[in-house]
């Protein structure tokens, strides 16, 4: 089924080992990171990591966020950041900490040939903003967070498809669904048209269920709470018990027979 997709898979994540797993799989077709993976990676070295990580994969889509808050040396950071490969796409935010748009940066880059990945949308109007500021320049990428949405109680597929609309016109840009919460959202993605979908490493590892007999995974759902009990422990101290639906002869001495009064 996951080669019957239309939506391409880009792994998102920091963990070299996993990246390089994933490296080795076909339908991985790209890769994304942003600081906060990689802080929770334990990186501290941004350009040694980069360096590194591209040295083995020349040759998919790699995606390096900037992380200045100021647009000046953003456009710094982009500068350099898309001279470590051809295939490196440079993550700008849709606005700074203090809600001011990138759009006057993105299109800037995107003119002087920068490849984008415009990230951290989630208004169809900022879709349409970035659009616009994209329109006409280099091959580009727009990331909605489509999981973030749905923490909001929203449904995000309805935004998602038509973001699908919004850059129907526009051959250099790619939409993103970013952020998802569960493997179904792969499906969601390419229903609507999404162009990709950046996955997490922990959502990966469920592609092999894609489907599986539910009866068969409910068994193995209940030998696994049989196993992780035993593996625990877990002990009960039972007491003696009558049969259910069995009444004591204590129970049954306590009952009293009284006359059933009668008018008249």
């Amino acid at each position: 089924m996951i080669n019957d997709l239309k939506v391409k898979i880009f792994a998102d994540g920091a963990n070299q080992r996993d990246i390089l797993d994933l490296y080795r799989k076909p339908y991985i077709k790209g890769f994304t990171t942003n600081p906060t993976l990689m802080r929770k990676a334990g990186i501290s070295d941004y350009r040694a990591f980069a360096t590194e990580i591209l040295a083995y994969i020349p040759d998919r889509p790699f995606s390096f966020e900037v992380f200045s808050d100021e647009f000046d040396e953003m456009e710094e950071q982009a500068l350099e950041i898309t001279t470590w490969g051809s295939h490196v796409y440079v993550k700008i935010p849709v606005t700074n900490t203090r809600g001011e748009t990138a759009c006057p940066l993105v299109r800037r880059l995107s003119q002087a040939g920068v490849k984008l990945n415009v990230t951290a949308l989630m208004t169809l109007a900022q879709v349409r903003q970035v659009a616009e500021a994209l329109a006409g320049g280099a091959s580009s990428y727009i990331s909605v967070f489509a999981g973030r949405i749905a923490d909001t109680g929203r449904d995000p597929v309805p935004l998602m498809a038509a973001a699908v609309q919004v850059l129907a016109d526009l051959p250099n840009a790619e939409l993103i669904w970013a952020s998802p919460r569960e493997l179904l959202n792969i499906f969601h993605a390419d229903t609507v048209g999404c162009h990709i979908i950046t996955v997490t490493h922990d959502i990966l590892k469920k592609l092999d269920l894609v489907g599986k007999d539910l009866d068969e995974f409910s068994l193995d759902t209940v030998k696994m709470f049989r196993r992780d009990a035993l593996e625990a422990g877990f002990r009960l101290e039972l007491r003696p018990r009558r049969p259910l639906g069995q009444s004591s002869d204590a129970t049954l001495s306590g009952l009293v027979h009284r006359p059933v009064a009668h008018p008249g």
